[in-house]
């Protein structure tokens, strides 16, 4: 079996390449163009990825044509996963078109490959915030509405269309996941819970994402990218092709509650200060909620719990403080 994984150097898509090592006889190809968040082939050497013959690596921008020479490079595929994309809600609010450059111009180019490389089937890696903010007690299943609330969101949402177009028009053989926000080892240190980490180590203040009056923290399903790695290779075995799956923690935490967490794995006093983000920037949502229900019935569960999956990778950072750039 080979797999093509864009964005492969990159967070999840290290992880993802991890797995597949160490679970399967798999071939990998990743197409990945290097960009800040992938931090150059450093995720790769640290799992010593090089050392495997499986891996075959092509540094390029899935925002371009994909040229015949790198097409007879890549080879045949069984299974592509489009998880390269750009993802920080800041930066989209800032300045949007790199992300609709990537997540939908970038989408419709690997549309385009897997018409020419005929995949049995192409995973296209979304997000909960295409649904938009979730009110309390309600989590959206697969085919609910969209209402995105930023930039980034839009252009994952408006990927989602282009892949539903392609299998109506073109018939690629598309299904779609839907994740919440991911922690893991390697994880770049401008996101919540590396941030948290170095920042208990430094005793700075963190600050935490709060409804308007400043008494309720924000909350989501975190998950670890192994477990989400996991529900990936289950839904190459399982999954139908025109099809949508939720993959969501097992349960929802606020992000008071990890930064109590991470301040008692590491030992140190927790200095916090509960910041009202939507009003002075809109796009940060108060909550997302996902309703996981549908790969449960498919016999999915989740690997590793959450509270053991964010102790061990508070643990793995300690021992590994080059990734916060301390």
């Amino acid at each position: 079996m080979r797999i093509l994984i864009t964005g492969g150097c990159g967070f999840f898509g290290h992880h993802l390449v991890n797995h597949i090592l160490l679970n399967t006889n798999s071939e990998i190809v990743i197409l990945d163009k290097l960009t800040y968040a992938s931090n150059g082939f450093d995720r790769l050497r640290d799992i010593n990825c090089f050392d495997d013959k499986r891996v075959h690596i092509f540094v390029a921008d899935f925002t371009q044509e994909i040229k015949d020479g790198l097409l007879s490079e890549i080879g045949d595929i069984d299974y592509i996963v489009h998880a390269g994309a750009e993802t920080h809600v800041d930066k989209s609010i800032e300045n949007p078109e790199p992300f609709v450059m990537t997540n939908v111009l970038g989408t419709m180019r690997i549309l385009n490959l897997a018409r020419k490389i005929c995949p049995k089937k192409m995973i296209y890696f979304s997000t909960d915030e295409v649904f938009g903010p979730a009110p309390e007690g309600v989590n959206y299943k697969e085919l609910d509405r969209h209402n995105p609330t930023n930039p980034y969101a839009a252009s994952k949402s408006a990927g989602e269309k282009l892949c539903q177009a392609y299998e109506n028009t073109h018939k690629v053989p598309v299904l779609i996941t839907h994740t919440m926000n991911l922690f893991g080892e390697r994880q770049h240190p401008e996101k919540f819970i590396p941030s948290t980490i170095r920042k208990v180590l430094k005793e700075e203040t963190v600050l935490i994402h709060s409804n308007p009056d400043k008494t309720k923290a924000g909350s989501r399903f975190y998950i670890h990218c192994r477990n989400v790695a996991n529900a990936v290779m289950f839904l190459i075995e399982c999954g139908q092709v025109r099809d949508k799956y939720n993959i969501v923690g097992e349960k929802e935490v606020d992000n008071l509650e990890i930064a109590k967490f991470i301040a008692k794995i590491i030992g140190k006093p927790l200095h916090y200060e509960m910041v009202d983000f939507h009003s002075q920037r809109p796009g940060h949502d108060l909550r997302y909620a996902l309703d996981g229900s549908k790969m449960k019935s498919l016999g999915w569960n989740i690997p590793m719990n959450f509270d053991e999956s964010l102790a061990k990778t508070i643990m793995w950072t300690l021992e590994n403080k080059r990734w916060l750039n301390l």
